[in-house]
């Protein structure tokens, strides 16, 4: 079976509690994430087998009604995606760094998973709008070649919906910015 990972983003917290617990009694899926987003927003990110995570997330579509903002299924996500969601990577050592920052928490999604298929590359995080004003940026770390690779990819990926706010590369990053990171 591959794995698959969906989200669904609403306009309204309450609604978006509410269709969270449907999307997981519907469907044989896990919750990854689903939590509130800036600015008032809230997201639910599931993950199963890819028929489990399109149905889980269809349900989430229409029960969301007029508070649906957005919504992605990713079917064969790399598994080094969800614990830069999550906050749990801890990359055995930064080398060179990639940032990929977007207006949409959907695309910074798509663009983390093709990031990390696209080279050898580590995630650091991939936040989702949380003190973000709605944006959302991934972070990621590799040699200088694979980092470059990747914002080129990460940057294509947001840029094709007009969603790229800004992508930064750095070769070598100092010592007390590897701590801040981390």
């Amino acid at each position: 079976m591959s794995r698959a990972i969906g989200m669904v983003e609403f306009t309204s917290i309450a609604r978006g509690i509410y269709v969270a617990d449907q999307m997981v009694k519907i469907s044989e899926v896990e919750i990854v994430t689903s939590v509130s987003t800036c600015p008032g927003k809230y997201i639910t990110i599931v993950t199963g087998d890819v028929a489990a995570v399109q149905s889980s997330v269809a349900l989430g579509e229409d029960m969301a009604e007029e508070y649906f903002v957005d919504s992605i299924v990713i079917p064969n996500v790399t598994d080094s995606v969800f614990p830069a969601i999550t906050g749990a990577t801890m990359p055995d050592r930064l080398e060179a760094v990639g940032i990929i920052e977007s207006f949409s928490l959907a695309s910074c999604i798509i663009a983390a998973d093709e990031i990390l298929k696209a080279a050898e590359l580590e995630p650091i995080e991939l936040r989702l709008g949380n003190g973000l004003g709605g944006k959302s940026y991934f972070t990621f770390t590799g040699e200088v070649g694979a980092v470059q690779t990747g914002i080129r990819t990460g940057e294509a990926i947001a840029a094709e919906k007009g969603l790229l706010v800004n992508s930064e590369y750095i070769p070598s990053p100092s010592d007390r910015l590897i701590e801040s990171l981390l």
